[in-house]
């Protein structure tokens, strides 16, 4: 499978952003799906996963902030970003694990989100 995410760019800090990542192929036997970023002389992070079944997780600094969903009959994962902070700014990669989000069989190309004044 091939991962396409798209959406990012450059908005304010506060300003929301909405990244999607388009699956080549049927998402539904990748038990989760979401997403890492690396900022610039930082190491990669998980940042959200959207697991078979409705469950979601996130990274402590994006609780309340991020919400990511899964649609499977889309092969099409999301990542709504609202109340973005300078500290946000990296690349955004969409990922999907066979089994757990931290142990990713595929990556897909990243997206750089930019958020500043």
């Amino acid at each position: 499978v091939q991962l396409q995410a798209s959406g990012g760019g450059l908005v304010h800090p506060g300003g929301s952003l909405r990244l999607s990542c388009a699956a080549s192929e049927s998402i539904s036997s990748f038990n989760a799906m979401g997403w890492y970023r690396q900022a610039p002389g930082k190491r990669r992070e998980l940042v959200a996963g959207a697991i078979n079944g409705g469950k979601t997780l996130y990274a402590d600094s994006v609780k309340g902030r991020f919400t990511t969903s899964r649609d499977n009959a889309k092969n099409t994962v999301y990542l709504q970003m609202n109340s973005l902070k300078p500290e946000d700014t990296a690349v955004y990669y969409c990922v999907a694990g066979k089994v757990l989000i931290n142990r990713v069989d595929v990556w897909g190309q990243g997206t750089q989100v930019t958020v500043s004044s």
